[in-house]
């Protein structure tokens, strides 16, 4: 199979029939064998029964149905891990991202060899102050941030070789930077695509300005645990001994000055009566248990079951 079309959704009964149309058109044209996974999030609409009559029509049409919202990366993580195709595909269900991209994408990953491309909405439809602006500065922050040199980190339409999807998770909010997971589970080899931007045919957007607060957030964990997720003592450990010099210094200082005082027979003051005292002492407690959370982080990721996996990507094995 050549492609795997994974659609998340929520309330979207109104555009799936011209979508999945627009899909077979495009598909049909340039003779790419396909199946079509809609996840249906939790709706309350006739999404579900408008994807069971599709499948009734085209037994390439898949459906998952949540019994709840559980969000769109849940969505897409359950998606992944039934698709089939060569190339996996992921679009939004609201009509904002055009099929027609599809046979530019999926040429990009077999003959310029990228193991992902996402899509770059460069002219938008969407409100300039709310969504917009917001958007470039997010990207601007994740581009600083992750090393990863895409212009619209988030943009729903992308493509990716199946080994990709089959070898990360996708959690919580996490699909928003599903480039950065793949590039921490070893596939560097990332492009970008400039892609058509639909204006919103039927409903409404479900995500509010909230997203960029909570991206930001997720963005901090996704970078910490691909660099310190298997080995927290190498930040816990580093901060809290370096707060806990910091501390024993300040200590130190007010100590052999006191000495120093007493040497000399001047009236020393009372090492309690000076605010650094208090100062030292909070920094070597923070210092203490810094180090303490890195040691338990040690102790839970040696005992996690997937201490020693590790992504793979090829092997060979002499037959002599």
């Amino acid at each position: 199979m050549d492609i795997s079309i994974v659609i998340p959704l929520l309330n979207e009964a109104e555009s799936l029939p011209e979508l999945y149309a627009w899909i077979k058109r495009v598909t049909d044209e340039h003779k790419l064998s396909y199946e079509v996974i809609f996840i249906d999030d939790g709706s309350n609409d006739s999404s579900w029964k408008v994807i069971s009559d599709l499948s009734n029509q085209d037994p390439a049409v898949k459906g998952i149905r949540f019994r709840r919202n559980y969000g769109k990366s849940a969505a897409l993580n359950e998606g992944f891990s039934i698709a089939e195709g060569e190339i996996v595909i992921t679009m939004d269900a609201d009509l904002q991202d055009s099929p027609d991209e599809i046979p530019g994408l999926v040429a990009m990953i077999r003959e310029e060899n990228y193991d992902l491309v996402s899509g770059w909405k460069k002219k938008r439809y969407d409100n300039a102050l709310t969504k917009n602006l917001p958007s470039k500065l997010f990207n601007y922050t994740n581009r600083k941030l992750s090393g990863i040199k895409l212009n619209d980190m988030n943009c729903g339409l992308k493509a990716y070789r199946n080994e990709v999807v089959k070898n990360i998770e996708v959690y919580g909010d996490m699909h928003r930077y599903i480039p950065v997971i793949a590039k921490n589970a070893g596939f560097k080899r990332i492009g970008e695509k400039v892609v058509e931007h639909q204006a919103r045919k039927y409903g409404k957007s479900k995500f509010g300005l909230e997203r960029f607060v909570n991206g930001f957030l997720d963005l901090l964990t996704i970078l910490f645990m691909g660099k310190f997720g298997k080995k927290p003592m190498h930040f816990f450990g580093v901060l809290g001994i370096l707060s806990f010099l910091i501390g024993f210094g300040i200590a130190a200082w007010l100590l052999i000055d006191k000495a120093i005082h007493v040497w000399q027979g001047t009236p020393a003051p009372k090492v309690a009566d000076s605010a650094f005292f208090y100062i030292g002492l909070v920094v070597m407690v923070i210092g203490t248990q810094l180090f303490l959370a890195g040691f338990l982080g040690e102790l839970i990721s040696r005992s996690h079951p997937d201490r020693n996996r590790y992504q793979v990507s090829e092997t060979t094995f002499s037959t002599r």
